[in-house]
This record gives structure tokens, sequence and C-alpha cells, in this order.
């Protein structure tokens, strides 16, 4: 081979090596290499189908969700730190259950997801009996094996490994439930595996205490936006007929929304109680642009080219991200010169669910060129009135606020914030020096929630990989 060659697309494979499927991207050298060290450890590797018992996958049919009932959980609720019951809230009655008692879950099992974010691993615990749909495998650990070491190993590298390696589809990945059997398992005695989850559930429980300072740190920002510019927002109302009633003076209504809910909102009488300038954004910004749509004939799908925003390009944490990217040729940096991004304009999200809305994210990047979807507004501020960073943490403490999810106008499952609405928007606006100043505190406190986070995720993979190291053999305990 040519030194300098991209292994994982250019390699070869002996002849008499291939068994089974024959796709290229099966046969890459780190698959070989693992299938290298399974060899070399022998009897100690066992397979998934050998150790464990009960292995199913929930019903392939359509649910009807209820209100209580029975737990029915979904591949998002399956993660590598544990069963999330917060994240999926899902219910189906006891007679849906019974229905598909085959994939009834306990206490004890282990989930193992098979489409969508394939690999995860957690053992069941907080439900006494719940029900799975068809992106997750059950599985019911034999004498050999501790259900958390067995989870603790399909999360592992070479366990996640496997997982991609087994996994077929385009848009979203899937793995055939038949394979799941044949995942092979690094078996030790059963006082080594309980060492070993001992270790990782140390990591694990340093990894989300660091994670909760992380989001405390991040949830902060919005009071302390608000508490800068003296608003303060009236305590929640009883849910109650009385308090649903309002009224609003019909020369309000003119150039804006008619609707009920887009004037019960009480952001804008704080703000207007807080006693600070306000101007609406339209006038505050040389620009609010919004992208433009590329379909499937436009997309280049070999990771090159130019990346297009989309709202999976803003995490929760509402920075820029890119796991997840859409590639166009780079011909449209010369096509569309007025939709580059340009550093220092702010993102927002005009299109999503009616909850996500709103989600903004600065774009700090220089000596990169970027354009957006249609789903995204590229807002260019007039930055003698509006600093850009002051205006994201706004927007965003608007979005959580439940503000766009009030303006927004709903359509075939999705929700939007036009332009000309955007433009009509109040934006709070103290003095330029002000805004600098809210603007550098809330970054600061960003950065070091950031620090947290990547600190705790280092630490968390640097414990499993000495872990594995040990496993294999590569280091003593």
């Amino acid at each position: 081979m040519t030194p300098g060659t991209d292994e994982e697309r250019v390699f070869i494979v002996g002849r008499g090596e291939i068994r089974g499927r024959i796709d290229a991207f099966y046969w890459q050298p780190k698959f070989h290499a693992m299938d290298a060290i399974f060899a070399m450890l022998g009897a100690r590797v066992a397979k998934l189908g050998s150790i464990a018992y009960g292995l199913t996958n929930g019903d392939h049919g359509g649910v009807q969700y209820t209100e209580s009932g029975i737990r029915y959980l979904r591949g998002q609720s399956v993660t590598e730190l544990g069963l999330d019951l917060e994240k999926d809230t899902k219910f189906i009655a006891d007679s849906e259950h019974k229905r598909m008692i085959r994939a009834e879950v306990v206490n004890g099992d282990v989930l193992y997801t098979i489409a969508g974010s394939i690999g995860n691993a957690c053992l069941v615990s907080g439900v006494e009996r719940a029900n799975i749909n068809q992106a997750i495998v059950r599985i019911k650990p034999g004498p050999v094996v501790i259900g958390q070491y067995l989870c603790d190993f399909l999360n592992s590298n070479i366990g996640k490994l496997q997982s991609r390696r087994i996994a077929n589809g385009g848009v979203q990945l899937n793995i055939n439930f038949t394979e799941v059997k044949a995942l092979k398992v690094l078996l030790p005695e059963l006082d080594v595996q309980e060492k070993f989850v001992a270790q990782l559930a140390n990591a694990r429980h340093a990894y989300k205490t660091a994670l909760n300072k992380a989001d405390e740190l991040l949830a902060s920002i919005d009071e302390y936006l608000l508490s800068e510019l003296g608003v303060t927002l009236p305590p929640k109302s009883e849910n109650i007929i009385a308090n649903r009633i309002f009224m609003v003076q019909r020369k309000e209504l003119t150039g804006w929304r008619f609707d009920p809910l887009s004037h019960s909102f009480e952001l804008w009488q704080a703000i207007e109680e807080a006693h600070v300038p306000t101007k609406k954004l339209g006038l505050c910004c040389h620009y609010l642009k919004t992208g433009f749509a590329a379909g499937g004939d436009m997309q280049l799908f070999d990771n090159s080219g130019v990346v297009q925003l989309r709202p999976t390009n803003i995490d929760t944490n509402r920075e820029l991200v890119f796991g997840r990217n859409v590639y166009l040729d780079k011909s449209v940096l010369m096509d569309r010169p007025d939709d580059v991004v340009r550093p220092g304009e702010v993102i927002f999200n005009n299109t999503n669910s009616q909850e996500l809305v709103g989600k903004t994210a600065y774009m700090d990047i220089d000596g990169e060129s970027f354009v957006c979807s249609n789903h995204m507004t590229r807002i260019a501020v007039i930055e003698d009135e509006l600093d850009a960073e002051y205006l994201t943490s706004l927007l965003n403490a608007y979005q959580r606020l439940k503000v766009f999810f009030s303006l927004c106008t709903n359509w075939n499952n999705q929700s939007g914030v036009n332009v000309d609405l955007l433009r009509q928007l109040p934006i709070p606006l103290p003095s330029k020096e002000k805004q600098m100043v809210i603007a550098g505190n809330i970054r600061a406190i960003r950065q070091e929630a950031k620090r947290l986070r990547q600190t705790a995720e280092t630490e968390l993979d640097a414990a499993k990989c000495r872990i594995e190291a040990i496993l294999f053999g590569e280091e003593t305990a």
C-alpha cells in the first residue's frame, strides 16, 4: 500500500479470508483487527446468544398511546448512562401490553438498540414492567454474565465497533435482530466482572456529577440575562378557566397575530415594566435572510463540499455541532454568494417542532464557509446598536420561555416563524456597553460549562479505555 493511503477507503483482503458478507465496508482493517483480537482471546470469548436468553425485539405494528398505564420504551430511552425515563414518557394500556407480552421487560433485563442510535445498551431499573418497540432488543442475562457488565461491554469501544460493522441502511442505521445473538462478548470470571462494573460505575457517577454542574450553569443564563435587564416574570398562574380569559384592545392587533395564544404571553408586559428601551428586531439589523432548500439531487454523500447548516447543527446547548451534516458542492459558494454565512451572524432556527422553533447559535467560526437551509434564518445586526452574542442569548431565552412556541404557525407536524414576524419581535436594548458586558459574562458561563462537559467526557473515555486494556490483557489490574 502507498504510504498515506486512507485505509478505510483503500485496503486489501485475501480472498481466502472472506467469509459470509462480501461488501467492502465489512472487511475494513479496523474490523479485521477486531477479529484478530477475538481470535487471540479464544475461549474467553462467547457469543451473546450462548450466555443470554429471551432475546426479542418489540412489536412492529403501531400502538395507541395512553396518558398512563404500562411504560412503552423507545430507542431514545436507552443510553450508556442508564435507562432515561424522563426523556421518553410514553404509555400503553394494559391490554395492549398483554397483546405484546413477549416483549415485556422487567428490572434486571438488558436493552440494546438496533435502529437509529444503534448499539446502546442499558440495564432496566426504576420501572416494574414495561414494553419495547421494534428499535430495542430485550436480553435476559444468563448465570455466567452480570447484566451491568454485559451493558458495559456492549457500550465499550469494541462493542460499538461490532454494532457498526453489522449495521446497514443509509439515512437511518439498523441492525438485523437475528445478528444480535452473534455479537461477541469477552467473558471473565464473575468476580472480575463485578470489579469492572464497580470501576465504571464510579467513573459514570463522576461524569454525571460534572454534567449536572454544567447543566446548572447553562440553566442560570436566562435568569442572569433577565435580571440584568431588570425583567421580572410574574409567577405562573393556576391553570383554570378564569386565568385563561383575557382582553386585548383591537388597535393592538394591527399588523400582528389574531389568535389568543400569541396574545396571552406575559413576557412583553414584564419587559415594559422593566423600563428598558426596546426596539423591533428588524430595525436593529442589516438583514434577516432565510436559507434555501437543497434536495437530494443537490447533496453530496462523501462528506466533502460545503456544509449546509440545518436544525441538527444546533445542539441542546445552543452550540454549532457537526456530527450530522448535509454537504453541497462547493460551486454553491460562487453561484449563491449572498447565501454564504458570515462570521458574526446569528443563526436562527425558523422551522422545527413547535417546542424547538427559535433555538439560536452564534457563528464564531472563521476560515470555513457555510450556507443555510430554508429552516434557518441568518441575522446580521447593526453593530452600533445591537451585540450579536447578546441577541443570540436573548433569542434563546425567548425560545425557552416559549415565545416562539406562542408565535409560530403550525402545519404538517412542523411549526415556523417567518422573517416578517421575526422583524416585529421586541428586543430590549440597554446600552451597547451593557450588552457587551452581559454577552461576555454569558460567554464565560458557557465556556465553563463546555470545559466541564469536555473534561467529564475525556475522563469517562479514559476510564473505559483503562478497563478495556486490562480486559484484553494490555495492562494489569
